[in-house]
């Protein structure tokens, strides 16, 4: 009985490790908008948690920049991509990937499936809507910033406001930067994502009363916030991607709290079904970018 015992114990060990040898290796693309070595620490325990609580399979992140994220997806040498909002939206109508979760972000403690944009300028300024932006310098993170330009944008646009209306359209690579050139008068108005400036007051680095917020909405939105609000960072499937693999992944990241090691690593809270990127998609269109152009 002890030997029957042994080998019947030495065939599952066997076929495990077949299994684990013979097992697909999924590659999970992630733009890196940071760099690639902050992708991999923020991502990697994700990877581990997927192939851990999936039997006979395996993941790995694979840090992309912008570039490289519309090419890995093109030629199908991912087989998930996490990139931003208004990049999914072009990939999709591009290549047919599909949202498969949507991200809860933790942002200064708050569960966070929305964000938006934020228009201010100098406190003591003498603009105080948007038609006063008009003819004034204005700045925003980067062309490719959903947060930090795009919505902006597209809420100047709405009232009648181009890119070609300013004095001058200058673009400071990250966040803060756009916040200190509007205080240091290099421009008269600028754009970030919601929380920065919140977020650089708690960091001693600027006063919220020294700012005045254009446009500014009463919602019960945490941050001070002058656009709409638009869905996270969605995690989605390439078109060759087998539904049965996909689903497996959304309903195990689905499980994952805020204190599990992989929301820790990646500052998120945790995620939640995909949702709706129609206006991510209209914003994309009105400014005829990505997709659109």
């Amino acid at each position: 009985m002890k030997d029957l015992r042994k080998a019947v114990l030495i065939i599952v060990l066997v076929l495990s490790s077949i299994s684990q040898m013979n097992a697909k290796e999924w590659k999970i693309g992630v733009l890196a908008k940071r760099g690639a070595k902050k992708a991999m620490t923020k991502w990697k325990a994700t990877a581990n948690y997927l192939s851990q609580t999936i039997p006979g399979e395996s993941f790995q992140i694979i840090p992309l920049d912008f570039a490289k994220v519309g090419q890995a997806t093109a030629n199908n040498s991912i087989d998930f991509i996490l990139t931003n909002s208004s990049y999914y939206v072009e990939l999709k109508n591009k290549h047919g990937v599909q949202a498969i979760v949507t991200l809860i972000n933790s942002r200064q403690g708050q569960a966070l499936k929305k964000f938006g944009g934020v228009i201010f300028t100098k406190a003591n300024s003498p603009i105080n809507s948007l038609s006063d932006i008009k003819g004034k310098n204005f700045m925003g993170v980067s062309e490719a910033s959903f947060g930090g330009f795009q919505m902006g944008m597209r809420l100047l646009k709405d009232n009648g406001i181009d890119r070609n209306d300013f004095a001058s359209l200058k673009f400071g690579k990250k966040h803060d930067n756009v916040v200190l050139s509007v205080l240091n008068g290099v421009v008269e108005v600028g754009t970030v994502r919601t929380d920065t400036i919140e977020r650089m007051e708690k960091e001693g680095k600027i006063k919220l009363s020294d700012l005045k917020i254009i446009n500014k909405q009463s919602t019960s939105f945490p941050f001070v916030c002058s656009t709409r609000l638009y869905p996270e960072w969605p995690l989605s499937k390439l078109k060759n991607t087998p539904d049965e693999i996909a689903q497996k992944v959304a309903t195990e990241l689905l499980k994952i709290k805020k204190t599990d090691d992989s929301a820790v690593k990646a500052h998120i809270i945790g995620w939640s079904a995909p949702m709706d990127y129609s206006a991510v998609d209209s914003c994309s269109k009105l400014l005829k970018i990505g997709f659109y152009k």
